[in-house]
């Protein structure tokens, strides 16, 4: 089955030290001295009540078995199998082997005194091609109802992502997969499929986890699958246009889940008593200065990164600021689909990992990420 990395014991240990509350400290010269007086230990109990503590992975990243119990190809596999695109050379052939070893891996959830799991359904071992023609499989079905009757069984609650970066290869190679409007329909089949196989006992859906990752890096840098990006980015990109690709991308990805959430609610919310939401992602951004400029260019920094998906989300439109930068690059919704847009969440998930020092202007020295996020932006 191949070699995996377990880290739970190690995540453990950081957990613990952590937490401890006593004891001495190692001072400059290298002596003790008494730590601060801790009133009460920092844990679960700190938290308000219902609080969820859980974790989190997605199909690609940890299930492997590729070519197992019928699952098609995705753009990462052709990606990560493409000479020179991850750089030890590295795939998710066989990952952490969780599609076989996923009982072990939940115990390991359970003895961290988790209460959740958070996984992400692979869309191609449901529907190998991506799209119903193609056929439902079977076996992936099988597959997921065996692993949420176990994370149910460990007394653990399920989280269920639809779409974590994983595109089937099938629809790529037919229409450029979220290049296309297209894809919408596809993936609001596959979302049908599994609400209707799982949502009797999946209460909570993402729709789509971290959607401004897939389409910054996937279309505008490249450096994540499909590995589309403009030639003056990166010479290692074959095709793309990173100063429109991932606007069209975001776009289509925006009405598959305005869409997808509007199935669910239609016709099956009341039934199974779910909620159905989708996570963003946003760094937070200080300015470098006090000044008016540096303010207003932290704050675009927010509007373009979480605003380009929150506010089409909860208002039916994108943030005027990106409006008025992009123009005609930005795409536009219909009335109809604005409205669908709007309100199409039950919550919201953020996952937030730094915060930078964002300047209006950069002259000196500017990192590649500098350079092409000022091309990115360029009107």
């Amino acid at each position: 089955m191949g070699k995996r990395q377990v880290l739970p014991a190690l995540l453990l240990a950081l957990l613990a030290l952590a937490s401890s509350g006593g004891g001495a400290h190692a001072s400059a010269g290298g002596g003790p001295h008494p730590a601060t007086p801790v009133k009460a230990p920092f844990s679960r109990h700190s938290f308000p009540k219902g609080f969820v503590f859980g974790t989190g992975s997605a199909a690609y990243q940890y299930e492997g078995a590729v070519k197992e119990g019928g699952r098609g190809p995705t753009v990462w596999d052709k990606f990560a199998h493409t000479p020179g695109k991850i750089a030890d050379g590295g795939n998710g052939d066989v990952a952490l082997d969780f599609y076989h070893r996923y009982k072990e891996d939940l115990k390991l959830v359970l003895d961290m005194n988790m209460d959740a799991f958070r996984f992400s359904i692979a869309w191609s071992r449901i529907l190998p091609t991506g799209s119903m023609s193609g056929g439902v499989n079977k076996e992936g079905i099988a597959f997921y109802n065996r692993l949420i009757n176990e994370v149910i069984a460990k007394g653990l609650k399920p989280y269920v992502t639809l779409h974590h970066w994983d595109t089937p290869l099938g629809l790529e190679d037919k229409y450029g997969g979220f290049l296309s409007e297209k894809i919408v329909k596809d993936y609001v089949d596959f979302s049908d499929v599994c609400y209707n196989e799982f949502g009797d006992r999946v209460k909570h859906w993402t729709t789509f986890n971290e959607p401004w990752t897939y389409s910054t890096y996937g279309y505008a840098t490249g450096v994540f699958a499909p590995g589309r990006c403009s030639p003056h980015v990166s010479a290692s990109c074959g095709a793309g246009d990173s100063a429109r690709e991932p606007y069209i991308v975001t776009h289509n990805i925006l009405l598959a889940h305005a869409a997808t959430v509007e199935l669910y609610r239609r016709k099956y919310q009341k039934a199974q008593g779910g909620e159905v939401g989708i996570t963003l992602v946003c760094h937070w951004y200080l300015p470098y200065t006090n000044s008016t400029a540096d303010k207003e260019a932290a704050k675009r920094r927010v509007e373009f990164m979480l605003g380009w998906f929150m506010d089409p989300i909860v208002h039916g439109d994108y943030p005027a600021s990106m409006r008025s930068w992009l123009g005609a690059r930005l795409p536009s919704f219909t009335p109809k689909q604005k409205a669908m847009l709007k309100g199409s969440y039950d919550f919201f998930g953020l996952n937030y990992y730094t915060t930078y020092i964002d300047r209006n202007t950069l002259k000196r020295y500017p990192k590649e990420s500098s350079k092409w996020m000022g091309r990115f932006l360029k009107k």
